[in-house]
């Protein structure tokens, strides 16, 4: 199964709940009018893209409508489609890994599939001909460090770790040490998953860039923060939290198969501007895959 089909079946869940939704919406109605949009809108937020952002993509429809004369409802989806491609295609949403070592730092509350992420990123990039590490600089949860550790073998990749409790940043510094002497090209680096006080997360993840700045001063590095899709609009309150306490690079959007609410997506990056960069729509390690805005919208909208 190719990647594209693949995400389709991720999809399937979300395409169900919005397309064919939609598809109901614009096969009853006879003509464009103010009724199909209020029902178009409705469909919308019930799949979480958001109140704000959808009133903007019916704004911007009713817009194209009049200015191309469009009077068949088919036509509507055409323009929903480039719509969403418009609001997600904007930003990189590659990671950017270029230098070696490349730092890779991993932050989100605890449930949302953080450890797991850093697995399968781990595992695609060590796939890709790459040299990774991990650092478990979630100190403060017991089971962290050894899932991380779990995840480790099963990616063939190296663990820089210390005991329960311990410095993060320790953690970081040792682990930066031991990817230079040993030329690793990406290291991942794993975060404590709480946010109860956002000024200790701050204060933490300001002191592990610190670090990184001194120790790897031209590295390039990417802070993705992990969100699980099944959440909804928690998820994207939750990049509103996260991106006040730390510059977020992008973000990783989980489990999103198990949602008929894949508008997230969308909101997320209308909301916060924050470029997604990978989406699990699987169990598997090659279901966490890169995000392309055109083949997401494309697979969202396809034909059974």
């Amino acid at each position: 199964m190719g990647l594209f089909d693949k995400l389709k079946r991720g999809l399937e869940k979300t395409r169900k709940g919005i397309t064919g939704t939609i598809d109901q919406i614009l096969v009853s109605f006879g003509k464009i009018d103010e009724e199909l949009f209020e029902e178009l809108e409705e469909a919308l937020i019930a799949s979480d893209v958001g109140v704000d952002t959808t009133l903007k993509i019916i704004v911007k429809i009713k817009k194209k409508v009049k200015e191309r004369k469009i009077t068949n409802p088919k036509d509507v989806k055409t323009l929903l489609k480039d719509e969403l491609i418009d609001i997600l295609d904007v930003g990189d949403s590659k990671l950017q890994l270029n230098t070696t070592p490349s730092v890779i730092i991993v932050v989100g509350v605890n449930g949302v599939g953080k450890t797991t992420s850093i697995g399968k990123i781990a595992s695609n990039l060590k796939e890709s001909g790459k040299k990774v590490m991990l650092a478990a600089g979630d100190t403060f949860r017991a089971a962290a460090i050894e899932q991380l550790e779990v995840w480790s073998k099963r990616s063939g990749t190296e663990l820089i770790k210390h005991t329960e409790g311990s410095d993060p940043a320790a953690v970081v510094y040792d682990a930066i040490q031991a990817a230079k002497a040993r030329k690793v090209d990406v290291l991942i680096c794993d975060t404590a998953g709480r946010l109860h006080t956002k000024k200790n997360l701050m204060e933490e993840l300001k002191k592990i860039n610190r670090i990184i700045d001194k120790e790897l001063p031209t590295a390039n590095r990417e802070t993705l923060l992990v969100l699980d899709a099944t959440t909804g609009q928690n998820a994207v309150t939750q990049a509103k939290v996260f991106s006040e306490a730390v510059d977020i690079s992008g973000i990783v959007l989980t489990k999103l198969d198990g949602t008929a609410k894949g508008g997230i997506v969308v909101a997320i990056k209308a909301e916060q501007n924050i470029p997604v960069k990978l989406i699990g729509v699987g169990e598997q390690i090659e279901d966490l895959q890169e995000f392309n805005p055109r083949e997401f919208v494309e697979a969202l909208f396809a034909e059974e």
